[in-house]
């Protein structure tokens, strides 16, 4: 026994070494990271707006102020629509008159999209409204003309074809300055205007206008103008200043009278044909490029006009001033004629003087 308590206690000493040498328990392991969650798609970048030309008509020639008005609109255009709207003036006539174009777009070409016209130019067409902006001395001033384009009752106009059921809609006013009377023959008054054979575009109330002056009013494309001045089929003409310059009338009819009849309203329109070539964007851009060439017009068009008349004079046009009220008595029966049925709008016209 003695013997046998050594070895006991040494297997004990044994035992516990071991325990203590003994590797610890490895700890639990950590949780693996969450698997991250599918990114959400980006959403798809906008489809680029595609290219789109116009054709923009235009009778007169790109220097004139309705065609220095046009290649500003164009200019913006293209700016705000990123590049993806060209508009392609065609001036100086190469389309047609104002009333070849006019026929083509209401009648469905698709080779035409715009056109710059005078306001009076839809009359023939049934636009009764914009008759009333062509009548004789119904504006004062430009700054009466200017106070209705930018008016409430302005978009009341604008949008008269697309009332009417014509495919066309306005887009923007401008004007040319008012319009004046030329002559092949010396003129000193209004009574040397009787008998003489005046061209006029096919409209109503210029031909009234002609009449209630004792002259013959004679329907000539504004192409052929130039040579039917020249060769005696017409004795006279009327344009505004600028025109009367930019297409060289001053040549063949050299007598230029102040009248100021009517002021050379214009509007700019689209047919709907082009309207939907666009894109919401497109459109939007055409729209706001309106809103700036209708105040680019406002802002050159007296200048210009002052300045094309020292050039006239400088290159021997003679300029005729007249006295005013014999020229408002004539017209008097062609204004109460076609004012009957609209009289309370056209007072509203008035009243914005």
């Amino acid at each position: 026994m003695k013997k046998l308590v050594p070895v006991l206690l040494a297997l004990v000493m044994i035992l516990s070494m071991v325990a203590c040498a003994a590797p610890a328990a490895p700890a639990p392991a950590a949780p693996a990271p969450a698997a991250p969650a599918p990114a959400a798609p980006a959403p798809a970048a906008p489809a680029a707006d595609p290219p789109v030309t116009l054709v923009y008509a235009e009778v007169n020639p790109l220097d004139s102020i309705v065609g220095q008005t046009g290649t500003f609109f164009k200019d913006k255009v293209f700016e705000l629509s990123g590049g993806t709207v060209t508009i392609d003036i065609q001036a100086s006539g190469v389309l047609g008159s104002e009333n070849d174009v006019l026929d083509a777009m209401l009648g469905g070409s698709t080779t035409i999209d715009m056109s710059r016209i005078s306001a009076f130019a839809l009359t023939s067409y049934g636009a009764q409204k914009s008759m009333l902006l062509s009548l004789p001395f119904t504006f004062a001033n430009r700054t009466h003309f200017w106070n209705f384009a930018n008016s409430d009752l302005a978009p009341e106009f604008l949008n008269e074809p697309q009332t009417i059921g014509l495919p066309v809609r306005g887009i923007f006013y401008g004007e040319e300055g008012f319009r004046h009377f030329f002559t092949a023959s010396p003129v000193a008054e209004i009574g040397d205007i009787a008998g003489m054979k005046l061209r006029v575009s096919n409209d109503p109330i210029m031909t009234g206008l002609v009449e209630g002056l004792d002259a013959s009013a004679t329907v000539i494309a504004f192409g052929e103008l130039y040579s039917a001045l020249q060769t005696g089929v017409v004795d006279g003409a009327e344009q505004p200043i600028a025109n009367y310059y930019a297409n060289k009338f001053h040549e063949v009819a050299p007598y230029l009278i102040l009248d100021a009849h009517t002021l050379g309203a214009v509007q700019v329109i689209i047919t709907d044909n082009g309207w939907n070539k666009l894109t919401a964007n497109q459109q939007n851009a055409i729209t706001e490029a309106s809103k700036l060439a209708q105040e680019y017009n406002a802002q050159i068009s007296e200048d210009a006009e002052n300045e094309v008349l020292e050039t006239l004079k400088a290159e021997g046009a003679i300029v005729v001033e007249t006295e005013m009220a014999p020229w408002v008595e004539a017209c008097q029966q062609v204004i109460t004629d076609n004012t009957a049925t609209q009289a309370e709008l056209y007072q509203q016209l008035l009243d914005l003087a």
